[in-house]
């Protein structure tokens, strides 16, 4: 079944076109395209999309729409998530996104985005070692994260949290480079949000973390300096807490334009890099964890599934 899966999140709007194999649910992309239009821009303090953000991502729906109809997909599904759902005028957009584009638009709710993190996540996955789970997929967006903690394609905890590159960067961050003070208020903030939220028993019990989403693999591409970008190096890519702090220190201490130019990172993302690897770290603190996985597999592989049909 060839499917068509938009995800406009709070920092990028992303396509999806695959094949998913009904029988044992394989996905085969066909097509993956991101664009950073921060539609989350400005939401925490004004409460609101803003026109200009909102013309971003049109501007990009444009051109997905093309390559949808080019491709002649059976059925598609375009998830929107913590900018559009924590939005006023958020609904209200998701209808522009419905009549204008004839997308299956839905505002996913905290619950919901994180559930279809960790099928897509999971996918592949079955055959791994019994002493890998429970595992906890962490998904690191521009206005929340999320967490699943389950094992096979069985979701346990789950929650999505108010941390966000974009939310935490306009929240703490005003200089180029961020101040040390900036940074610790940042990591502060963040770590109080984790604590409060996330049970201690559920983090005592995970053994791994899967991380998915922008922040992650882009900390792979960096990693590893991948210039172009390849997903298969990618995927399953290991960073240690030594890698993140180190890679956070380096690109702290740079200017969001001396951030533009460094390998493996799109430049797009220069600006919210620096609170995406602040939050990353506080995830293995919060979970006492040397190490994550990071994963292709995110939402966008899970609405594939969900298209299909496969739970």
């Amino acid at each position: 079944m060839r499917v068509a899966v938009v995800d406009i999140g709070s920092n990028s709007t992303r396509l999806l076109l695959a094949d998913v194999e009904q029988r044992d649910g394989t996905v085969s992309p066909l097509v993956k395209r991101s664009e950073v239009t921060r539609l989350g821009e400005g939401v925490d303090a004004r409460g609101s999309l803003s026109e200009e953000a909102i013309g971003r991502v049109i501007r990009t729906l444009h051109g997905y729409r093309g390559e949808i109809d080019s491709w002649g997909c059976e059925a598609n599904l375009a998830v929107m998530t913590a900018a559009v759902r924590d939005a006023s005028n958020g609904e209200a957009f998701a209808a522009r996104v419905r009549e204008e584009f004839g997308l299956h638009a839905r505002v996913l709710s905290g619950d919901e985005e994180a559930q279809l993190t960790f099928l897509g996540a999971m996918s592949g996955r079955e055959s791994e070692s019994p002493s890998q789970w429970p595992a906890v997929v962490v998904d690191i967006g521009g206005g929340s994260t999320e967490f699943v903690i389950g094992q096979d394609h069985t979701a346990g905890f789950h929650t999505s949290l108010p941390v966000g590159v974009v939310r935490m960067s306009e929240r703490h961050i005003s200089s180029d480079p961020p101040s040390q003070a900036e940074l610790e208020a940042l990591s502060l903030d963040t770590r109080t949000i984790f604590e409060r939220a996330l049970p201690k028993t559920e983090r005592a019990s995970v053994r791994r973390a899967i991380a998915v989403a922008g922040t992650a693999t882009s900390g792979a591409a960096i990693d590893q300096r991948l210039e172009p970008y390849d997903p298969a190096r990618v995927e399953g890519h290991v960073l240690s807490d030594a890698t993140v702090q180190a890679m956070l220190a380096r690109l702290a201490a740079m200017r969001e334009d001396e951030r533009r130019a460094v390998a493996g990172l799109h430049p797009d993302r220069a600006p919210t890099i620096v609170a995406g690897l602040v939050i990353l770290r506080e995830v293995m603190r919060a979970f006492a964890l040397t190490q994550v996985s990071v994963s292709e597999h995110d939402v966008l592989f899970g609405g594939a599934l969900r298209l299909a049909g496969i739970d």
